[in-house]
């Protein structure tokens, strides 16, 4: 059995960049997952079916975001008898074809949460190892458009058998599986090989060398602290803060690009803890990363406030642009320059003040960005022009919040 693993290793190297198929995200991936507001238990095919229906009226799918994606609570606790994924039966009566053809439908695509090890993250034996051929044909057949492929657990023999409440349970967990690449480059080969387009997200929790290859999107974090999970938390140095989150994923900025985007988790916009600057800085941040914008609100009671920063034109531009992810030029204590650089020249700039408390003067330089001479700026959340100048470009931030600009290269 070794030998057959090493070689499957081996094997992974030499084929990965046949297997992904990066025409399906030429773009960071726009959408909606209802894991951060709703977790497991809340969800069910009506919700889904009313979450469709304000995507598609809202104005969140002409803005781009397409993919409805539903995450963990929708299988049962058990597979079938030739080891098909079963919909949990008084939730999703309908089954997820049903509602991937209502997705379709309303001009949005569909996609699901499912895991490649033996057991789900609840500890449910529902896992695809062995069983890939199946559970890929099942969603061919289901007309899926996005597949979140969650590490959760793999064989109880690789990882420690702690019952759920044993302190230790988590760190077991968290450790890498040996048979972890295997099973991503398995699934990218199948999905590619299906004759459908689904993209594939990887959510491993932690930045893996091989993910540019095999998939289309990769999380470099574990959760980012949600509704679900307590509310979120704008600037904290524990796990799941958002710019703890920032932290990591921006250690792999080199990675992105070309059909493949580092994924630090999803939205936390919406009445989930931060406050209003806390999200549009938070939002910048996504999009000068050019991160997946996968919404993890909920659709249905958007305050005006929240969809002026998600719906942001100029905003979502500046993520869907390809040329690079986005990446902190300086740092000076809580005060922070961050900068893309846009295909047509363009600079996207963000001034951000991380100190809770005080006033920060942040100042972006010409020279930082490879520029020199008067240039003009805008304003991205205020639609507006901003005088030119010479060098550099000042202004004070207030705490926790930032200023996110387009500086203009001609």
């Amino acid at each position: 059995m070794r030998k057959i693993i090493l070689a499957l290793c081996l094997l992974v190297g030499t084929v990965a960049q046949a297997q992904v198929r990066p025409e399906l995200a030429k773009s960071p991936p726009m959408g909606w997952n209802s894991w951060n507001w709703f977790g497991k238990e809340a969800i069910n095919e009506q919700m889904i079916r009313e979450i469709i229906d304000a995507m598609a009226s809202s104005g969140l799918r002409d803005a781009g975001y397409n993919y409805v994606v539903v995450d963990g609570g929708w299988r049962d606790s058990k597979l079938g008898p030739n080891g098909e994924l079963l919909v949990h039966p008084a939730k999703f009566p309908g089954g997820m074809k049903a509602l991937a053809d209502y997705a379709h439908s309303k001009g949005l695509k569909f996609g699901l949460h499912t895991t490649p090890g033996s057991h789900d993250c609840g500890m449910d034996k529902v896992g695809g190892w062995g069983l890939e051929e199946v559970h890929v044909k099942q969603f061919k057949d289901w007309g899926i458009d996005f597949v979140k492929l969650d590490k959760c657990r793999f064989s109880l023999d690789e990882q420690p058998n702690y019952p759920r409440n044993d302190p230790r349970w988590k760190k077991g967990w968290e450790s890498e599986p040996k048979n972890l690449q295997t099973a991503y480059a398995k699934w990218s080969k199948l999905m590619k090989e299906s004759g459908r387009d689904m993209v594939l997200s990887a959510s491993a929790y932690q930045f893996f060398p091989w993910y540019p290859q095999l998939t289309n999107l990769g999380r470099t974090t574990g959760d980012i602290k949600s509704k679900q999970s307590g509310g979120a938390i704008f600037d904290s140095e524990k796990p799941g803060s958002v710019m703890a989150i920032v932290e990591r994923n921006n250690r792999h900025a080199a990675k992105a690009g070309n059909g493949y985007w580092n994924d630090p988790d999803m939205l936390v916009t919406g009445d989930q803890g931060l406050t209003q600057e806390e999200q549009k800085a938070h939002f910048a941040l996504w999009c000068l990363m050019s991160s997946p914008l996968i919404l993890g609100n909920d659709p249905r009671v958007m305050t005006a406030q929240e969809k002026a920063i998600i719906l942001n034109k100029e905003a979502i531009a500046i993520n869907q642009d390809p040329t690079e992810q986005g990446k902190r030029i300086r740092q000076d204590g809580k005060a922070e320059v961050w900068a893309k650089k846009l295909k047509n020249g363009d600079y996207a700039v963000l001034l951000l003040n991380r100190d809770a408390q005080a006033t920060q003067n942040i100042t972006v330089n010409w020279t930082d960005l490879g520029l020199a001479g008067n240039k003009k700026l805008r304003d991205v959340y205020a639609a507006k022009n901003l005088t030119a100048t010479k060098d550099k470009f000042s202004q004070s931030i207030p705490p926790r919040s930032g200023l996110f600009l387009v500086v203009q290269a001609k």
